[in-house]
């Protein structure tokens, strides 16, 4: 039984080391996907190929203990090999409903930008309500639902940007990054000592444990003060000259949820500015769209951001609730 912050603190903590066990020197990158994961939202990884992303989504379903189904977008799949959809049995003599990979905990959209947009919107349903519509009838997804895509960048040729309506149902974005000359060396090292190529990830949590979980952050205490400072920061981005158009409110939600979650991981009952300012980047790079004289500079949403954190004065004073 999951029923404080402490108890999720231990239980996150032990997800993280085994994924850990297969994945070399990016604790920090698996505290977030972890403090996703609790907040319940879906995870886009935008980084060059061989830097991991698949290992990682991989390991953390075995983990968690969830259903995990990979999907590889290519130029010609189609939005129903994605959901599924009804098929004539001819013993039967009726239509049966043949679920696609869709419907499990985690899934993997493996290369999403390589798809056509028509495809890529076969997700945004799923995504935002958790279930798909074939045929006029309406069909939940397994609960929890996650998402996680990864995409190479858009300069690659044969690849679709995703639409912002899509890229805003992602909670965060993240980047892989290459491993540090050490971290190369002891991923050398553990398969040359293991000689076999797969790490067997042991399940920690089970689906209803991270059902459990999810409950304890929602009952983390979230100061008014705190809820204004993301207020602002998020206002802040749609005064910005350099930007067209600013985050939208899932950009204040996904602060809040990322926020309490990395609050519990960390064992407190109450979330700082800290917790807010950690995730900054994450939430907001993939949110904000520049005006076309800023399209060239490659760090210019950085800037942004930076200037934000800057520009938004963090409470001095808050309360650590009951």
């Amino acid at each position: 039984m999951i029923s404080t912050v402490r108890d999720v603190a231990d239980r996150t903590q032990k997800v993280i080391a085994e994924v850990e066990r297969a994945v070399v020197g990016k604790h920090d990158l698996l505290e977030t996907v972890i403090c996703a994961a609790l907040a319940g939202g879906h995870i886009l990884f935008e980084d060059y190929p061989g830097l991991g992303k698949t290992l990682i989504a991989r390991c953390f379903a075995a983990a968690l203990g969830l259903d995990f189904k990979r999907i590889q977008f290519t130029p010609d799949l189609l939005p129903g090999d994605i959901t599924g959809g009804f098929i004539f049995n001819r013993n039967e003599n009726r239509f049966e409903l043949r679920r696609g990979p869709i419907f499990a905990n985690i899934v993997l959209a493996d290369e999403i930008n390589r798809a056509s947009p028509k495809t890529q919107s076969a997700l945004l349903e799923a995504m935002q309500e958790a279930r798909v519509t074939l045929e006029g009838e309406t069909h939940t997804l397994p609960d929890p639902f996650l998402t996680l895509a990864t995409q190479n960048p858009i300069e690659y040729e044969g690849t679709f940007p995703l639409p912002e309506a899509q890229l805003d149902r992602f909670m965060v974005k993240l980047a892989v990054g290459y491993p540090s000359l050490d971290d190369e060396k002891e991923i050398l090292h553990r398969r040359r000592t293991r000689q076999v190529e797969d790490v067997t990830i042991l399940p920690i949590t089970t689906a209803e444990e991270l059902q459990e979980m999810r409950r304890v952050v929602e009952n983390v205490h979230v100061d008014g003060d705190l809820e204004m400072y993301i207020a602002r920061l998020v206002h802040e981005t749609r005064t910005d000259r350099r930007v067209a158009v600013g985050a939208s409110p899932r950009a204040s939600l996904a602060f809040l949820k990322m926020a309490r979650a990395r609050a519990a991981l960390h064992g407190r009952a109450f979330i700082l500015p800290d917790d807010i300012k950690h995730y900054a980047v994450p939430v907001l790079a993939h949110r904000l769209i520049m005006q076309p004289e800023y399209w060239m500079g490659r760090r210019i949403i950085d800037e942004v951001i930076a200037d934000v954190l800057n520009k938004v004065p963090v409470p001095v004073s808050v309360g650590m609730g009951g």
